[in-house]
C-alpha cells in the first residue's frame, strides 16, 4: 500500500525526477511528458490516482493484471518499459516550455538509440509534434524511425486529457498491442 502525498510532498516534488523503467531491446517503450507532483513525491511514473495509463495499459492487454504504480517494475518482464520527454515535474504539462520538450525530444532519441526498443509510444500528440517537429502528426504509426525503432503516437493518459474516454484509449493502444503481437 502506497501513503498518499502531503501538500507538502507535492510542493517538495516540483521540479524532481524519476528514474525510467528501461532495458534494452524492450517491445514498448511508453514515452509520457513529464512527470506530474504526484509522481515526483512518490518516484512512480503515472502516480497521480486520476491518471489512467495503468488501467489503460491493462484494460488493452498489455498487464495480465491492473498494476499499481509502485508495481511499475513489472512491466520490464513483459518487454515494456517507461521515460519521458522532458525528466522536470511540473504540476501541468503546460508548464514546460517548447525549448524544454524540443531538448527533450533529443535526448529521447539518444536514450531510444542506446536502448533500441522495438517501438517508442509517445502518449501526447502535442508534445510530440513539438519535441519532433512533426506538426501535422496524426495519431497512431509514424513513418519516422529512430534507428530501428518504430515510433508509435497515442492519447496522453491523464485524467485532464478529456477528449478520450477510458474505452476510446483501450481500443488505441489495443491496437498498437495486437500490431505487435501480429508481427511475431
Amino acid at each position: 500500500m502506497t501513503i498518499k502525498p502531503t501538500k507538502q510532498d507535492l510542493q517538495a516534488a516540483v521540479e524532481k525526477t524519476i528514474s525510467d523503467v528501461i532495458a534494452p531491446d524492450l517491445k514498448v517503450l511508453f514515452c509520457g511528458i513529464n512527470p506530474g507532483l504526484y509522481s515526483g513525491a512518490t518516484g512512480h511514473h503515472f502516480a497521480r490516482p486520476g491518471n489512467r495509463f495503468w488501467k489503460t495499459l491493462h484494460a488493452a492487454g498489455f498487464s495480465q493484471k491492473l498494476l499499481a504504480p509502485q508495481e511499475q517494475n513489472e512491466l520490464l518482464k513483459n518487454g515494456y518499459g517507461i521515460t519521458n520527454i522532458c525528466e522536470r515535474t511540473t504540476a501541468r504539462a503546460d508548464e514546460l516550455t517548447t525549448e524544454e520538450i524540443v531538448a527533450g525530444g533529443a535526448k529521447l532519441r539518444a536514450k531510444v538509440l542506446r536502448f533500441q526498443p522495438k517501438v517508442l509510444a509517445v502518449l501526447g500528440i502535442t508534445t510530440y509534434r513539438i519535441a519532433f517537429n512533426h506538426p501535422k502528426a496524426v495519431l497512431g504509426l509514424q513513418s519516422e524511425r529512430i534507428g530501428e525503432t518504430r515510433i508509435w503516437v497515442l492519447p496522453n493518459p491523464s485524467g485532464l486529457n478529456a477528449h478520450y474516454q477510458a474505452n476510446d484509449l483501450a481500443e488505441l493502444f489495443r491496437r498498437l498491442r495486437e500490431t505487435i503481437e501480429n508481427e511475431k
